[in-house]
């Protein structure tokens, strides 16, 4: 599977949990945004920036870069996202069906990628885990938002 398709599923995810959550689904039109969805929470509209995230066999874990790939026929350039980009990530593990729901200045907080452990066999749980499933950030975030309805 190429990365387009990837990111396909995992948008297709992303709306099939919004949806089941209750929440409206806006999608822009194009790619130009730096968000990929809008997610209309109880007349709040939270910009949603989601990403497919892939497994590193070596270190065993998961990884997603947290930058901006913009491309054209020539060239790829990676920027990173600033916070008025969007509200919330959410990095998509496709062979787990699983999210992690990362608030703007956590996410774009990180280096240039970010590593998710899944497994349970570590001493101390990764600050990652916060953030696996966390829906209810959304629903927090929408509740302190005005809301337009």
């Amino acid at each position: 599977m190429d990365t387009k398709l990837k990111g396909d599923i995992a948008e297709q995810a992303a709306v099939l949990k919004a949806l089941k959550h209750g929440w409206g689904v806006l999608k822009p039109i194009g790619d130009r945004k730096p968000y990929d969805l809008v997610f209309d929470v109880e007349g709040a509209f939270a910009k949603v920036q989601v990403k497919s995230a892939w497994f590193d066999k070596s270190r065993g874990n998961y990884v997603v870069d947290n930058r901006r790939t913009k491309t054209n026929r020539r060239l790829m350039v990676r920027e990173a996202y600033k916070p008025s980009d969007f509200d919330f990530a959410l990095v998509y593990l496709a062979d787990l069906d699983l999210f992690y729901v990362i608030p703007v200045d956590v996410f774009i907080g990180y280096g240039s990628e970010i590593h998710f452990v899944v497994a349970d066999k570590r001493q101390r749980k990764p600050t990652s885990a916060d953030f696996r499933e966390a829906w209810e950030l959304i629903l927090q975030w929408a509740a302190r938002k005005e809301t337009f309805v």
